[in-house]
């Protein structure tokens, strides 16, 4: 498929990008376990630990995720000096590859959330932490380091990732300062929010707030696609930033930004993820995307896209995860099958299919065949019939209608096969099998505003030509590409 074809291509150019993640660095620690017996003390359950691990959370876990694209990253945030600020600081060096800055205040608890986990749930949550805004010395050594940042980078590409979970790195002030540095250095400002007014976030690139945050910044409904759009643009007008990626857990992502000519314009990508496991961490997931492809000179659509692949991954998996290029990779192949084996359809799912598309206004397009072995010369009937319409739906021919019609020894290709590949095709919107030995019924069914055949028939030999022309439908006749039949390949294998 076009579209991910796309996307894994973008996969590639995220290589030569940086991006400078600055926000609420977290020990995220996990203790695994049995649950076996309730407690004799109170009707609690009893968890038998086995096992602990600890990983960077918080804006941690956007550096995590950056890394895991093979992204160059610097990271920029606050730890305390004790036990947890150190082993924070050693698994943050571990993942930039461009240069970590912690800086230490004394007297500033490291921020710990730990989950206790039996049977793939959590049991439990405990949070050490402080919201006290910092020092006015560590704000700003956390700016001039922001802005050597800025300096060293000599107008590469490079973008900005402000992750904000309230727990007083990022307070109003700095925020402000941050943004016009990034401005200024030509780096969009990508920012996973928190609290209800974005308006500290002004002249930001892009917020990624969850729905429920849209909702209380907003103070509209979020319901419906409508709704969160309608949401969205509030937030726009509002805070001054340029665009807004509401993520929605099961009802996907939507996107809505606005140009340079006061246009908005708003996209919605639905859910990827085939089963959830543990949302933790999905929000970091997507402001790391965002500000990576931002940082590769990506639109903003294409990145959206790729975000919400990654997202649907990142759900599949237990705990603050990440996910790798082979994996985004498999997910977007196995995308391109699923939406493969969606185009083919019966009869009466085309027609409901068919019904929708003209209340949308859009020309429906027929062409029909056998189709087997698959040559440049049926691509090129493929593309002009789809250049004729906006939808094309293309009806091919039952195994035994094809030995009816070539012989017993076609087709090569079963009819599931020929589906499949008919399916794969980006000029193909929709693929019916027929057993009949032509498809007038299906036209007939069907009323396709175009008909279109190869130009070795005449007018008048073109099955169903009669029938779309009497409701006032048009009929094309599609210029051949000389050299190739399926009959000649057969030939010459045989041969």
């Amino acid at each position: 498929m076009t579209d991910n074809a796309d996307l894994a291509a973008i996969l590639d150019t995220l290589h030569g990008a940086r991006v400078l993640v600055v926000g609420d660095a977290m020990l995220d620690r996990f203790v695994y376990g049995a649950v076996e017996r309730i407690s004799p003390e109170g009707p609690i359950p009893v968890l038998r630990i086995e096992r602990e691990a600890a990983m960077l959370g918080g804006a941690g876990n956007v550096l995590r995720t950056i890394a895991a694209l093979g992204v160059e990253s610097t990271f920029l945030a606050v730890v305390g000096d004790d036990a947890a600020g150190r082993e924070l600081q050693a698994l943050a060096e571990a993942e930039s590859a461009d240069g970590c800055h912690l800086l230490v205040q004394a007297g500033r608890p490291t921020t710990i959330k730990e989950r206790f986990i039996a049977a793939g749930q959590q049991l439990l949550r405990t949070d050490r932490e402080t919201a006290r805004p910092l020092g006015a010395d560590t704000t700003q050594a956390l700016l001039d380091a922001a802005r050597q940042v800025f300096g060293a980078a000599d107008g590469g590409p490079g973008a900005v990732v402000l992750s904000d979970y309230g727990k007083g790195v990022l307070a109003a002030p700095t925020i402000a300062a941050l943004i016009e540095a990034a401005r200024a250095a030509g780096w969009p400002v990508v920012v996973d929010p928190k609290g209800r007014d974005y308006t500290v976030y002004r002249g930001a690139s892009i917020i990624t707030p969850n729905r429920r945050e849209l909702e209380e910044a907003s103070g509209l409904p979020t319901g419906d696609d409508g709704e969160v759009v309608a949401a969205c643009r509030a937030v726009i007008g509002k805070a001054g930033v340029a665009g807004v990626l509401a993520t929605r857990s099961d009802r996907g992502m939507t996107l809505v930004t606005k140009g340079a000519d006061g246009a908005v314009e708003a996209s919605h990508f639905a859910a990827e993820a085939r089963e959830v496991f543990d949302v933790s961490g999905a929000g970091d997931t997507v402001a790391a995307v965002i500000g990576a492809a931002l940082a590769a000179g990506i639109d903003l659509p294409r990145a959206a896209r790729l975000a919400n692949v990654t997202a649907g991954i990142v759900v599949g998996k237990l705990g603050t995860a990440v996910a790798y290029p082979t994996e985004i990779l498999r997910a977007l192949h196995a995308s391109d099958l699923m939406a493969a084996e969606a185009k083919v359809a019966d009869l009466d799912a085309l027609l409901d299919r068919a019904g929708r598309w003209r209340h949308a206004g859009l020309k429906i397009g027929f062409t029909n065949g056998c189709f087997d072995l698959l040559h440049p010369g049926h691509v090129s009937l493929l593309e002009q019939a789809r250049a004729a319409c906006d939808r094309l739906i293309v009806g091919l021919n039952s195994d035994a209608s094809v030995r009816r019609l070539k012989g017993a020894d076609r087709p090569v290709q079963h009819e599931a096969a020929r589906a499949a590949v008919l399916a794969s095709l980006a000029s193909v919107d929709a693929v019916v099998v027929f057993a009949e030995d032509t498809p007038e019924r299906l036209i007939a069914a069907l009323r396709p505003d175009v008909l279109v055949k190869g130009a070795d028939y005449a007018l008048d030999e073109v099955v169903g030509a009669d029938v779309v022309q009497g409701y006032g439908g048009r009929v094309v006749l599609a210029d051949l590409t000389p050299g190739y039949s399926t009959s000649g390949t057969i030939k010459k294998l045989s041969g």
